[in-house]
């Protein structure tokens, strides 16, 4: 140690770091994570996986509005390291209990200046992800730190190929995804997934957005990336926070396959625990509604005579969901402002005053007469304003109609959201800016106090938050069914196996799924009728729709019992199969019962599957309810109606051998028969 002062300024001499580099791996050892400064005294990190890198040197560092920024002229002066090994469990979810394991790593890293800066980073390495925040408790930096933009790097050791949407488009998450090389990639959304030539899979993403900016991931040569946060109206910088506080974490999912990479939970592992304490009033469950007749443009949002929030229709829907076991109604359309084009005029939306012919009084008698609930409804048309000055009373109105669940909408262009600051100024703000994280945790937090479980659509992205309020229980986030509606294009084949692997690595998505007439507004849905039933499997939500009219369930009796047997909640939860964009195989075990459920959905390209059952308990016999695609199935033309259902006993020594036609997919319920 004597030796230690003569031999940091010799490599200061030669250009090479003054201390020497801070190393943390997983717990398993297989991921590895360096940090240290370069000769110019910049902060980085690298990321190998065993011999292989993972991640190049990548840089870390801010812009600040009111500083010089906080890049360069770092030494690290010291380091401090912890190990944490624990299993908490879900209140719901698509893995009851949640193992976190990891070690860390802070690293402490002071400005070589008058000033004297200092911050820390600390990194969470697990066997497989890597995580890392900005910490700032140290008066070095101010009181308050105004952020103008992110330098964190996420530079890849190799090229490969990228699944992406575009990041800050006036569409928001809603594109089609690109499948390009990773050097063709722009601005992403995150997450943000790449598979390396070696064929190493990894997903960046962050965990614990609250009160900061949301990020988006900008290539900026080859194939190297920085963060850019996503900007506001309020001021010219993108986040400010008073000190001490914490960034969220910046994630990077690493694995040697697909699966390997939808079955990492390491953004839950990162947030805080619950804190809303019990939170038994909200059961996972499956609704019904007022809204695909909407979207095939058959009924209004609008008043008028095809207005379809009207009483007696909104009763029909609650006969139907109570004859089928069913636990919601959503009614859209319900209230005040729909008329004219709305889409421009949030201002006008009331949340506490009804359409004449929408007797939300007698539609709550009824529903609980029924015991079905009705699911709430608030579209603001990106009028944040508007919406948070009737937030209360609009969420007071649905606590005394019995509503358990809210959908909410923020239907406008991205960075076109109206907001109303304490102070009276309006600003114009982006989906993913700190204004708009800081609105969203109010309503989830105001629901809470009510009861109330929230299901956003347009939304800002999940980051995990759902561990800390639980009743942020869904969102959308993603081209959801409506675009199949529409048909501006319908979603491809390929889109949920493409989902599954970037937006559903975020968390559970109101995708809207069962539509068993396959038809939009004028055009096919691009899938077979098993493809369909498995999409209850391939998506994950604890509220999922049955979204189709009920005379069409009523054309198609056989596919519909599966819809009406899988649940919605999960013990535990398993990728058989994948490859990022081509097809999927999951497998999925109810929470409330021994029963096992398998979807597998496919993208254009037929494909025959062979699955063993070792996830099953041995020496158990299971009855296997199989819906599958039939010889002649086709997601183009009307054979993709054509469905086989079949039952075998099964045992956990036997495999499945499965064909899945082009746009197709099967459906599978495993019932414990005896031992």
């Amino acid at each position: 140690m004597r030796f230690a002062p003569v031999l940091a300024a010799f490599a200061m001499c030669l250009g090479a770091p003054a201390l020497a580099e801070e190393v943390v791996s997983s717990p398993d050892g297989a991921i590895s994570v360096t940090v240290d400064v370069n000769g110019e005294g910049r902060p980085f990190y690298r990321i190998d996986k065993g011999d292989e890198a993972v991640f190049t040197e990548s840089r870390l560092g801010f812009l600040l509005t009111d500083q010089d920024k906080l890049e360069r002229r770092l030494t690290v002066t010291g380091a401090t390291r912890a190990s944490h090994d624990e299993t908490w469990e879900q209140p719901w979810g698509e893995q009851r209990f949640v193992r976190d394991h990891h070690n860390e790593l802070t690293v402490r890293f002071e400005e070589d200046s008058d000033d004297k800066r200092r911050f820390g980073v600390t990194f969470r390495v697990f066997d497989d992800a890597v995580a890392f925040r900005y910490v700032f408790d140290d008066a070095s930096v101010g009181e308050t730190l105004r952020i103008a933009e992110e330098l964190t790097e996420f530079n890849l050791a190799q090229n490969g190929t990228a699944w992406w949407i575009p990041g800050g488009e006036w569409n928001r998450y809603e594109y089609l995804y690109e499948e390009t090389p990773i050097d063709a990639v722009s601005l992403a959304h995150t997450p943000l997934t790449f598979r390396m030539e070696n064929g190493t899979h990894v997903a960046i993403h962050e965990a614990a957005l609250v009160d900061f900016a949301g990020m988006w991931v900008k290539r900026t040569t080859g194939t190297n990336f920085r963060a850019t946060l996503a900007p506001t109206g309020s001021s010219a910088a993108r986040a400010v926070r008073d000190l001490p506080f914490a960034t969220p974490w910046r994630t990077i999912r690493v694995s040697d396959d697909a699966a390997g990479l939808a079955e990492s939970l390491v953004e839950l592992n990162l947030n805080e625990p619950n804190k809303l304490g019990d939170v038994s009033w909200f059961e996972p469950h499956k609704y019904v509604g007022v809204w695909w007749s909407l979207h095939l443009d058959e009924e209004s949002w609008g008043s008028g005579p095809r207005h379809g929030a009207n009483t007696a229709n909104v009763k029909r829907y609650i006969d139907f969901a109570a004859e089928h076991g069913f636990e919601g109604v959503l009614v859209e359309g319900w209230n005040l402002g729909w008329d004219g084009n709305w889409f421009f005029n949030g201002a006008e939306f009331s949340f506490t005053e009804s359409y004449p012919d929408y007797d939300f009084e007698e539609l709550a008698r009824y529903a609980a007469e029924k015991g079905v609930p009705i699911v709430g409804h608030h579209e603001t048309s990106g009028d944040v304003g508007n919406y948070e000055s009737q937030l209360e009373a609009g969420l007071d109105l649905m606590a005394a109609r019995g509503v358990k669940t809210i959908k909410s909408g923020y239907v406008t262009d991205a960075c076109n959201l109206r907001y109303v600051h304490p102070d009276g100024r309006e600003t114009r703000e982006c989906t993913e800016s700190q204004v708009m994280q800081r609105h969203h945790l109010k309503v989830v937090t105001e629901a809470a106090k009510r009861e109330i479980a929230m299901n956003p659509h347009e939304p800002v992205k999940d980051t995990g938050l759902r561990r800390t309020y639980p009743n942020w229980v869904s969102r959308e986030g993603a081209r959801g069914m409506e675009f199949s509606a529409w048909g501006v294009p319908p979603n491809g084949p390929n889109h949920v196996p493409t989902m599954v692997f970037t937006r559903m690595l975020s968390g559970p998505m109101d995708y809207t799924p069962g539509i068993v007439s396959l038809e939009g507004r004028g055009q096919p849905l691009q899938m077979t009728m098993s493809r369909a039933l498995a999409e209850y499997v391939l998506i994950y939500s604890p509220i999922q729709m049955v979204a189709d009219l009920p005379e069409h369930y009523a054309e198609h009796p056989e596919p519909f019992q599966f819809i009406k047997d899988v649940p919605a909640d999960w013990e535990e939860s398993h990728v058989l199969e994948a490859e990022v964009g081509d097809y999927v195989v999951t497998a999925r075990k109810d929470r409330n019962s021994e029963e096992w459920y398998l979807g597998g959905g496919t993208d254009a390209d037929a494909r025959d599957v062979s699955l063993a059952l070792d996830f099953l308990d041995k020496g158990q016999t299971y009855r296997a309810e199989i819906y599958r695609d039939a010889d002649t199935s086709h997601f183009e033309g009307p054979t993709r109606f054509d469905i086989a259902i079949e039952q075998i006993e099964v045992t956990a020594a036997d495999s499945l051998d499965l064909r899945m036609a082009a746009g197709g997919g099967f459906a599978i319920r495993l019932i414990p028969t005896g031992g």
